[in-house]
């Protein structure tokens, strides 16, 4: 069997789960030719330590600078190009690598503003070649029963979604200490982290926004918010001063963490990207408070809120519908602990009876009593268990599909449109027509 031949671009934590992938799982279906990356000890990292330990010990793979993109294509022939760069490269990478006869796989978001999805969209109508869009959430067994019983009819038809976002300030306050902290990086929030949010809700009503009103500031972090609440000290990075061991938000990093060393602080020197910056110094200008209205082609409509300070990480969603309403709680993270290590964020079990992390999924129908719906739960980890079930996908493919989980640009498109609409809605102050921001 012809293995088929994968390069990745962008070789920051995220990249991991995809170059450990292809070296291990699917290592009969695939072969990893190479890397590009602005960041040469990034790429060295992996090459060095991270294909030794984690990839059985797999042979250095070719390295390139992110100016020599298209000698790694013709160097290395690629089926397939993973785009895992920061957000606002992902458009650069993806219609090149698609000009040069490779299909793409990209991660979230596709893009981040309106005028890149619409390149990405004419490049693909132009090449015809394949994009996949890597929506995790979607293939966590929690959301794929939230879909099948909605596809069911058990609920009728969707009249409103009411669906809250919570961040703690652990995972939360991660966002305000990278690159994500500047919103022409990332789209902000809206983008970067709803995208995971507004795709499932366009994808389990299995229609797409029309019409979006939003309003949302920075209201926790920041320095002027900082020194509303009395805070008076501030610092351009959190290592390694007095203020960092008494703050919770500092990221407290152990010198034996050799993927947090290889990848951020022993990388530093060649381009002056910090990992660790302060949640309360200045320069950010992403919302940590954002609420939105959205009304879908079906007329549905829904109101969302994400809050990136909260004390538990989590969500909640209801889904009205003409014969009852389906709750969804979830909770990935049921607290923080001041000063505990904050190079591991994301979903946990903090070592808690796993009942109390499995998501509840409750039908109150229009007559009778509320029913708990049951499921399997393979895994809490990676994504609520999406993370592996989506890589068999994206590597191996899929028999069957009744769900719809695979996603392309199409989806990728949609899914951004809410948050692109948000964003220009939080600065104009008016309603925004998202079906007039591209052309299909």
């Amino acid at each position: 069997m012809n293995k088929k031949r994968y390069a990745v671009v962008g070789t920051g934590g995220r990249s991991s789960m995809y170059i450990k992938a292809l070296c291990t799982t699917y290592k009969d279906q695939a072969e990893l030719v190479g890397f590009c990356d602005s960041n040469q000890a990034r790429m060295d990292f992996y090459n060095r330590v991270f294909l030794k330990k984690e990839c059985g010990n797999h042979p250095d793979v070719p390295t390139y600078k992110a100016p020599d993109f298209d000698r790694m294509i013709a160097e290395t022939r690629p089926d397939v190009v993973i785009v895992t760069s920061m957000d606002r490269t992902h458009h650069q990478y993806t219609c090149r690598a698609m000009e040069l006869g490779c299909d793409v796989i990209s991660e979230k978001p596709m893009t981040i503003d309106a005028e890149k999805c619409q390149q990405i969209i004419d490049t693909q109508k132009r090449t015809g070649r394949h994009l996949t869009v890597t929506f995790n959430y979607r293939y966590a067994p929690r959301n794929s029963k939230v879909k099948e019983i909605l596809q069911s009819g058990t609920v009728g038809d969707i009249t409103s979604v009411h669906f809250e976002w919570l961040l703690d300030t652990n995972h939360g306050a991660d966002y305000f200490r990278r690159w994500h902290r500047n919103k022409a990086n990332c789209g902000g929030l809206m983008v970067h982290k709803a995208t995971h949010h507004f795709d499932l809700v366009n994808w389990w009503l299995d229609s797409e926004p029309v019409t979006v009103f939003a309003m949302g500031d920075l209201k926790f972090y920041g320095k002027i918010n900082a020194e509303k609440r009395g805070i008076t000290q501030f610092y351009s990075r959190a290592r390694n001063s007095e203020i960092a061991a008494r703050d919770p938000f500092a990221l407290k990093v152990n010198p034996d963490d050799e993927t947090m060393m290889g990848l951020y602080y022993n990388a530093e020197a060649e381009d002056g990207y910090y990992r660790d910056q302060s949640v309360f110094g200045d320069g950010i200008d992403i919302e940590d408070n954002m609420s939105v209205m959205v009304r879908y082609k079906n007329k549905a409509v829904m109101t969302y809120c994400l809050c990136a300070h909260c004390p538990w990480e989590g969500y909640r969603i209801v889904f009205n519908g003409t014969k009852g309403r389906l709750e969804f709680n979830v909770v990935e993270r049921s607290f923080c602990e001041a000063g505990e290590d904050m190079s591991q964020f994301g979903m946990r079990e903090l070592g808690q009876d796993r009942s109390e992390l499995i998501p509840e999924i409750i039908f109150q129908p229009h007559w009778g009593k509320a029913q708990v719906i049951d499921y399997e739960c393979e895994s809490l980890a990676g994504h609520g268990g999406g993370d592996a079930k989506l890589l068999h996908n994206v590597f191996v493919g899929a028999d069957e599909d009744p769900l719809g989980l695979a996603a392309d640009y199409h989806d990728g498109a949609k899914s951004i449109l809410t948050g692109i609409g948000a964003n220009i809605s939080m600065k104009t102050g008016l309603p925004v027509n998202v079906q007039e921001l591209i052309h299909w």
